[in-house]
Parts: C-alpha cells; structure tokens; sequence
C-alpha cells in the first residue's frame, strides 16, 4: 500500500510518451490543484468537484489528459500479459464485445484483438490531445463547441481499457501487488464521469457490481 504508483508501474512499458501540462499555464495550476487534492487523502467524491470560478472545460480537459497518462501506464505495464492469443478480440467477458471505428482507416465498427484496439486507441487519443483546434493551449482560443463530446467518446473508450483489465488480466495485476493502485484509479475515473455525466450509463454496465 505504500509503494507509489511509479514504483509498482514501469513507465518504461508506457505505449506513448506522458503528456505534460505547460508550466505557467492556467491549466497547469489546475493540475497541480487536482494532484495535491489526490495526495491529501480528500474524499474522491470531492477531488472531482469543479473547483469555484474554474472553467469547466479546462477541468475537463486536465482529467482527460491524467487519465489518458494514467490508463496508458496501467494498460502498457500489463500489456505483455494481453496477446493476440490470449486476446484475439477486444471484450469485457462473454457479454460485451467493443469495435473499433474512426475517420480514417477503420470507417465501420471493425472487430480487432484487444492489443490492436489498444493500440488504435491510444494513437488515436495522443491525436486528438495534441491537436490544437480540440484541446487549445494557447491563452485567449476557445474551446470547439463540441469538445465536452470529444471528451465523451474519449473518456468512453478509455473505460473500455478498465473493464477489459479487470475482467480478463486482474490476476495479472494482483500478481503485480497493484490492484489497489488500479482499484484507486478506477474510483477517480468513475466519480469524475458521474460528477458530469461524460459516460451513458449503458457503457458502465460491464463492471456495475464494482
């Protein structure tokens, strides 16, 4: 329980380089504020709150950014455990089988191996949080007006990476001595989508009894 998650993770497994925050940036401080309430053992019901006179896609876009960081880590650390063999589609048990589709390669919901899902997704991911025109960094330039959906179908698929770990590699991760690491994780995400609805609820069917 003491070890941190640097510690229990290897970040040389990550799948993509951290994103990192600008010094000096507005969002930044943002980041800082949501990591020293994270470490001051807060409620996470509370850690999640918008912070008075914040905007609320700046909050959104640092949590998305974290947890991208954050998932990357979690699935890249395991993700020797998660083959083609042992993967061959990416799923949450016998019951939910997810697709990938984007605008370029994949243009209709195509069946993949968990580790090609895995792979698409977080290209796809880095793509888009590096793209100036969806999550802007320079002072004064608006958000899109569609960026809380952007968020959405992020923050949906990167949910997809939670229910695939737990339900077919959470041996992998208590052999690891990780599971409440991940367990932590997993709350944050979970109370930070509930507090504004980023997720329909029909998505966090698979892992409801947690």
């Amino acid at each position: 329980m003491a070890l941190c998650l640097k510690q229990v993770f290897n970040k040389d497994k990550t799948f993509r380089p951290r994103k990192k925050f600008e010094p000096g940036t507005q969002r930044f401080e943002l980041y800082k504020k949501a990591q020293a309430s994270l470490k001051s053992g807060l409620d996470l019901k509370a850690v999640v709150q918008l912070p008075p006179g914040e905007s609320i896609n700046d909050w959104i876009a640092v949590h998305v950014v974290d947890f991208f960081n954050r998932i990357n880590l979690i699935y890249g650390t395991m993700s020797e455990y998660c083959t083609e063999r042992s993967c061959p589609i990416m799923s949450g048990g016998l019951k939910y089988e997810y697709r990938w589709q984007d605008d370029s390669k994949y243009k209709k919901p195509t069946k993949l191996s968990a580790p090609q899902y895995m792979c698409m997704l977080m290209d796809w991911i880095e793509m888009l949080i590096n793209n100036e025109d969806v999550f802007p960094t320079r002072i004064g330039v608006p958000f899109p007006k569609q960026f809380q959906q952007v968020c959405t179908k992020i923050l949906t698929r990167l949910f997809r990476v939670f229910v695939h770990v737990y339900i077919h590699h959470f041996d992998s991760i208590i052999n690891m001595g990780a599971e409440a690491h991940v367990n932590t994780c997993y709350k944050h995400f979970y109370y930070f989508i509930r507090e504004f609805s980023l997720i329909d609820h029909r998505e966090l069917e698979p892992l409801v009894r947690m």
